[in-house]
């Protein structure tokens, strides 16, 4: 059964069984207030029967009993579905004068259970349902202190099948008016639910439609309901989905193009080596080897930025921001060509990826050596809600046209001609202050040179955290290292010979 067809068969289901309910419950109380009813009535004859008994006509005493069930007789008020008799000495003597609706005398069995049940002398109210009949009865003795020995006895029964027969009409009233109201809400709930679930429907036709070469579909959003929040949220994703693909495809896209090269330089030398001119093959090897290195870097870079777009980039912990910076710098020291100096340093505890956050600066510091010469200015910078790290170099800066791109994966400067890099290096510092919650941006440095700053959300720690931070002294330069130059530098801009 479709999720239509189950609503439609709930809602029925559940109204149906309402109208039941309250139908019965309404049947029972109509029931037992005409069987009352019947009772008061009843009562009521009682009472008028004793009126006519103590208040004879011109105030002249009863000749007999049977005088006084005479006149009772023909007083009482004739109603539906009821009947009168009159009994003297244990037989049925007086009827009234117009037809009842109920003969009392159409059962032999009535006027014998009636006088026996009265044989003490007292009113009785009681039910005779024998014969095929069911009536509710009220036998009053009719005595005379004058006429103490004439047996006289008035009887009056109402029909209970008769009167309840008024109630199941109305209840085969109700039943069609019911069976009606039910076709009516099914068809109200097979409209609304048509109309509520178009949209899902809608969902699941875009669902199939969406391929990884189409996700241009997209969901139309009628009206403010949780259907419509649904549709929104779906478009949402299709739009993620779209951009993750298409940043995929680029992916696979530079990478290719990026591996292109050099395997295109490794294979053109190799094709036209002299393997006899030992001179010619030295040359190859290095140039090979220089190329396979490059094309190592690549991959470690594309290794380093899966790792932070994994389910737990980042592992924050409380740090001490003044302590980390000063550590920052001292291994920014230890890169080639990089003269790294410290300007502003805030003291705070903040919370934070001190790894991640290393990575990123000395990706920064390695970035400035090859793009802005050696000189460096780390400092960091406090707001109420952010903390900031900044990196300063003194070069040419970086073009307005290449400001809103450099952060882009494979993207390479204007100025990148012949210098080495993937082009990766700050799309990791992108993505790791993004993993903070926080931003990676450029500008140009006052006096020249560009400024780029990692800004953080400020998450101040509740603890006090030790300042243990182990800060290890500049390690010296290697015999022969080459300044500037970049070559052979990890993911994280640290030489691997610094490590």
């Amino acid at each position: 059964m479709s999720v239509r067809t189950r609503l439609i068969a709930v809602i029925t289901v559940v109204a149906a069984l309402g109208m039941t309910a309250v139908g019965f419950v309404v049947y029972l109380e109509e029931r037992g207030r005409i069987i009352r009813q019947i009772d008061d009535l009843l009562a009521a004859n009682l009472t008028s029967a004793r009126f006519v008994v103590e208040n004879p006509i011109d105030d002249e005493p009863w000749e007999s009993s049977a005088a006084a069930l005479a006149a009772v007789v023909q007083r009482a008020a004739p109603d539906d579905n009821t009947g009168t008799v009159g009994i003297v000495a244990g037989e049925p003597a007086l009827v009234p004068g117009i037809a009842l609706d109920v003969d009392l005398l159409s059962t032999p069995g009535f006027v014998p259970t009636v006088v026996d049940r009265t044989a003490d002398g007292d009113a009785v109210v009681g039910t005779y349902a024998e014969d095929g009949v069911v009536w509710r009865y009220l036998g009053a003795p009719i005595t005379l202190p004058s006429d103490p020995g004439n047996d006289a006895l008035f009887a009056i029964a109402y029909d209970v099948e008769a009167e309840l027969a008024e109630i199941n009409s109305a209840a085969r009233v109700w039943i069609i008016a019911s069976a009606v109201t039910l076709a009516v809400i099914a068809g109200a709930a097979a409209l609304v639910t048509t109309r509520l679930l178009r949209p899902l429907r809608q969902m699941r036709r875009t669902a199939e439609r969406v391929s990884a070469q189409a996700l241009s579909e997209r969901l139309p959003i009628v009206g403010r309901d949780d259907v419509s929040e649904l549709a929104a949220t779906m478009n949402d994703m299709l739009d993620r989905l779209d951009e993750a693909l298409e940043s995929q495809r680029r992916l696979l896209s530079d990478v290719g193009h990026e591996l292109k090269t050099p395997i295109t330089i490794v294979r053109g030398y190799l094709e036209v080596v002299d393997a006899d001119d030992a001179s010619d093959v030295r040359e190859t090897r290095d140039l090979a080897v220089d190329e396979l290195e490059r094309m190592a870097n690549l991959v470690q870079d594309l290794a380093a930025s899966a790792a932070l777009h994994g389910p737990s980039p980042i592992r924050p912990v409380a740090v001490d921001a003044a302590d980390l910076l000063h550590q920052i710098v001292r291994k920014a020291q230890g890169i080639d060509g990089a003269v790294v100096g410290t300007g502003t340093v805030v003291d705070v505890v903040t919370t934070l990826d001190p790894a991640r956050v290393t990575q990123a600066v000395l990706q920064l510091v390695q970035n400035a050596v090859t793009h802005g010469g050696g000189r460096i200015v780390v400092s960091s910078a406090l707001t109420d809600d952010t903390f900031a790290i900044s990196v300063r170099d003194f070069g040419g800066g970086v073009a307005d046209a290449d400001k809103e791109a450099i952060f882009e994966r494979f993207h390479r400067g204007t100025d990148a001609a012949g210098r080495s890099g993937s082009g990766l290096g700050l799309n990791i510092v992108q993505v790791i202050a993004r993993a903070h919650g926080g931003t990676a941006t450029v500008a140009d440095a006052p006096g020249g040179g560009a400024l780029f700053v990692v800004t953080l959300p400020l998450k101040r720690a509740n603890i006090t955290v030790a300042r243990d931070l182990h800060i290890p002294p500049r390690p010296p330069l290697p015999v022969g290292a080459t300044v500037a130059t970049g070559k052979g530098a990890s993911a994280d801009g640290v030489h691997p010979h610094r490590r």
